[in-house]
């Protein structure tokens, strides 16, 4: 394995930046310290300009595998993290077969191992009839528990209240939740189908799945949590509404119930819908301006706690669909740390806090090993950006499988540079090394 001295870098690191070397050596960080000599067996990196940021957690992806593979793969969904600055990621249940069994999980890891480049790890998926299967999760080999509450593929929708109740008392594990009201969508969806059939204006997707169905949903699961003492992370946040449920004023490690929202929802608003149809077709659907600027003043107060992506690709023939079959879900790891850089470069966002929600805080909400800083001793997950390098999303620059991006024509200011993932160069500059020394996440619990 090489060793690679990063010198000069702007660290951006526990809410600071400061001029550091970065030692990198056997995977992990070895000394980040100013002056490190430069030996015969290191690569040199002058990182002269450039941030230094720890690799990004991504707890919520969609890699389509097994079973939907003509969407994404583990291997293509990780090249596109990788070269996003996302070096490790918690994929969903919901692929065919859905991952709600223990051997189907284990399965779903032995995949991971043989073709992902990013670090990796799998959220067990509930449902009305699997408990039993809920309470064998190894807290400390698997990232969590995945509930739909709303939206849900096959047979994955908990609706069963008494189900959910025991579910909440007695999941090993922190459980994330996708909540929209499935009644109160059902009622709005054929409101609309008697006016339009099945080719229902795209403008309407979030009068359908409306603040109404997300608020009562996301309400229910926070005041069950409570009742339950159970460890809730409410996904995907898309109303202003939802976010007065959450708390600001506790650290995070003292948090009960946190709460994640995802670049799509802080990016576009209902606004776009005419320019981009189903390109911008999301479960929970896109909304406000309103919204949008809410939930970014809700993640700059601590409301929110967590960045993530939902990159949940399909093809362009099936996105293509009226309405009523146009699946919701769009690519979006490549992306999501570039479009978080665009909100540093208008002064939204600083980078520190970029840094907190989307590497930091993962890390801390789902206990992960000795990643997500930059700490000597800690997995050398790196990122090099470079803030002053504009660039143009184009298909010709795309690594998703499905061909198509909701940034397609977008320039963005800034460029990730490089990506290391345990100390192995996976991305430089658009061009891939190819190395397959992604890990199993492991679990401080």
């Amino acid at each position: 394995m090489m060793a690679y001295l990063i010198k000069n870098a702007q660290i951006v690191n526990e809410q600071n930046i400061f001029t550091a070397d970065v030692l990198i050596d056997n995977g992990s960080i070895q000394r980040v310290d100013s002056n490190i000599n430069v030996e015969k067996n290191h690569q040199l990196i002058d990182a002269k300009g450039q941030f230094l940021i720890p690799g990004a957690i991504d707890d919520q992806v969609h890699f389509r595998e097994p079973g939907l593979t003509h969407k994404e793969t583990i291997k293509t969904g990780s090249l596109a993290a990788v070269a996003g600055g996302i070096t490790s990621f918690m994929e969903m249940p919901n692929t065919n077969p859905q991952t709600v069994t223990q051997e189907l999980l284990e399965e779903k890891f032995a995949m991971a191992a043989k073709s992902s480049y990013a670090n990796y790890s799998f959220k067990f998926g509930g449902t009305n009839n699997n408990l039993d299967e809920i309470k064998k999760i190894n807290p400390k080999t698997t990232a969590g528990l995945k509930l739909f509450l709303g939206s849900s593929t096959g047979n994955m929708l908990v609706d069963d209240w008494q189900v959910l109740e025991d579910i909440f008392k007695h999941s090993p594990v922190i459980i994330s939740t996708h909540c929209e009201d499935e009644d109160t969508i059902k009622r709005n969806t054929e409101i609309y189908k008697a006016k339009y059939g099945e080719d229902i204006p795209i403008k309407y997707h979030p009068k359908i799945r409306s603040e109404e169905a997300c608020y009562l949903s996301s309400s229910r699961a926070v005041e069950l949590a409570k009742q339950t003492d159970a460890r809730l992370h409410v996904f995907h946040l898309s109303t202003a509404k939802e976010t007065h449920l959450f708390d600001s004023d506790i650290p995070l490690d003292q948090k009960q119930v946190t709460s994640e929202v995802c670049i799509h929802h802080l990016w576009f608003s209902d606004e776009d819908y005419d320019e981009k149809g189903t390109h911008i077709k999301w479960n929970p659907a896109i909304k406000t301006a309103q919204d949008r600027d809410e939930l970014l003043k809700a993640l700059l107060d601590n409301r929110i706690d967590v960045l993530a992506t939902d990159h949940a690709p399909h093809t362009l023939e099936e996105k293509s669909q009226v309405y009523t079959q146009a699946p919701s879900g769009g690519p979006l790891v490549q992306h999501a740390l570039p479009a978080l850089l665009e909100f540093y470069h208008q002064g939204k966002i600083r980078i520190e806090d970029i840094v907190q929600k989307f590497c930091h805080n993962p890390a801390l909400l789902f206990d992960v090993d000795k990643r997500g800083f930059i700490r000597e001793g800690y997995k050398a997950d790196l990122v090099l950006l470079n803030t002053k390098k504009p660039w143009t999303i184009s298909k010709d620059n795309l690594l998703y499988k499905c061909g198509w991006s909701p940034f397609e024509g977008t320039s963005f200011q800034s460029q990730i540079e490089k990506t290391f993932v345990n100390g192995e160069l996976i991305y430089d500059n658009f061009k891939f090394n190819d190395i397959k020394n992604a890990e199993r996440l492991e679990f401080d619990r």
